[in-house]
This record gives structure tokens, sequence and C-alpha cells, in this order.
């Protein structure tokens, strides 16, 4: 029993890594959905090993390198592919005759970069088990995720040329990266009750991601890490005031 949590955990990786081979190919839709499927068995690793008291350090440290895999190089392989689409009719070409579209293809990595260093952090900072301090990982994978599925599934015009512009990729991509190691201190979405004091920014962004939903569909996937960090904001500000 003490085993499966970390047997979820894996799944995590697997999921991952599979992501990866689908947006080194091209298929950057089925590793948004790859990458779902890694934040569904995240959730679950962590809520087994509560449910079965199965903690380990191996399984603390196993849980980041999947992290590391599924919200860390997997959105930047999406990037890479979107980065690269714009720039240069073959994908799989790294090194393109214009220097430039090649310096261009190699920024994601600071996405990796970044999460790895997150999760470092992260791991050795007691402070942050009930609160975050930088953008989670898969956060990260979110912001990357959401845009290629909205752009996608509503057909957004807008969307689709901010997938097809690499400035506004790169730019969107540095800001991510940076998010996951600033200190800004945001809300956990670990709920250990339902009652309204105390969860008030979970309950905040709850009620604004549906809002939002009513009004526009799907087109609000890409304003979920904007609403969290809305949400966190004005949680900590309740708090402090109190």
């Amino acid at each position: 029993m003490k085993h499966i949590p970390n047997l979820i955990t894996s799944l995590n990786l697997v999921s991952g890594f599979i992501a990866v081979i689908f947006a080194s190919r091209g298929d950057i839709i089925s590793a948004s959905w790859l990458i779902v499927f890694a934040m569904i068995f995240d959730f679950f690793d962590g809520f087994t090993a509560r449910l079965l008291k199965a903690y380990s350090e191996i399984g603390k440290e196993l849980d980041s390198l999947a992290d590391l895999v599924s919200f860390g190089v997997a959105p930047a392989m999406i990037i890479f592919h979107l980065i690269g689409n714009s720039v240069s009719s073959d994908t799989l070409i790294l090194l393109d005759e214009d220097p430039v579209n090649s310096v261009l293809l190699f920024l994601p990595v600071v996405m990796p970069v970044c999460a790895a260093l997150r999760l470092a952090k992260f791991n050795i900072d007691v402070s942050q088990a009930t609160v975050f301090k930088g953008l989670p990982t898969p956060a990260n994978a979110i912001g990357v995720i959401t845009i290629v599925l909205a752009a996608n599934y509503t057909g957004s015009e807008l969307l689709r040329s901010f997938t097809g512009s690499p400035l506004w990729l790169l730019a969107y991509t540095f800001i991510l990266s940076l998010m996951m190691v600033i200190r800004m201190p945001l809300l956990s979405l670990k709920i250990k009750n339902f009652s309204f004091k105390g969860n008030e920014g979970r309950y905040i962004l709850a009620g604004m991601i549906v809002i939002c939903y009513a009004i526009s569909g799907l087109i609000v996937l890409p304003l979920i890490i904007p609403l969290y960090i809305i949400a966190s904001v004005i949680h900590f500000r309740i708090i402090k005031a109190e």
C-alpha cells in the first residue's frame, strides 16, 4: 500500500514524457491533454499519500522530478513548437539558416530552468506548506495549455494570433517563468475545510471562474492564472486586514 502514491506519481511522469514526445512531433493538442492527465495524477498522489499516511522522502523527490518533466519541460516543448511553427516551416529543424530564428527557438529553455529552481526551493522551504511563494509548476503548465486548448476549441482569432506570434509567446514564457521564481505569496488550493473564513481566496477564485465561463465560455481558459493571482492578492489582503 505504501508504494501506491509513488506509482501514481510515476504515472504523472509517464504522462509528461509522452506529452514531450507529442509536442516534439507537433501534436500540441494531445500534448496539452496529456499534461492535464499529469495534473490529475499529481493531485491524486498527494491525496493518496495523505489517505494512506504513506509519506516518504523518496516520494517527495520523485514528485518534484515528475513535476519538472510534466509541468516544466512539456509546456516548454509546446512553446518551442509554437515558436518554431511561426518562424520556420519545419519545427523539427533546430538550427535555421536565420540565426535570429535559431535563438528564438532555444529561448523557451528558461521555463524548465525556472521550474527546476521553483521545485528545488519548494522542497527545502517549510513555509510553503500552506502558502506558495511563486507560481506553482502545475499553474505554469496551465498557463501554457489553456491558450493552446482555448485557441483550438474556440477558434478565437485573437488567441490564434497570440499563439502565432513568437514575440508574444516569448514574453508570455518569460512572465510565467519569472512568476515561478519570485517570492510572491500565492494561494495553495488544498482545502482543509469548507468554511468561508480562511478560504476566502479559494471561493473568490471559483466564483470568478464560474462567472467568466458563464459569460465567455471556453475562451475564459487563459484567464485562469490571472484570476488565480488576483484571488491570491485579495485573499492575503483580507488576512492582513484581520
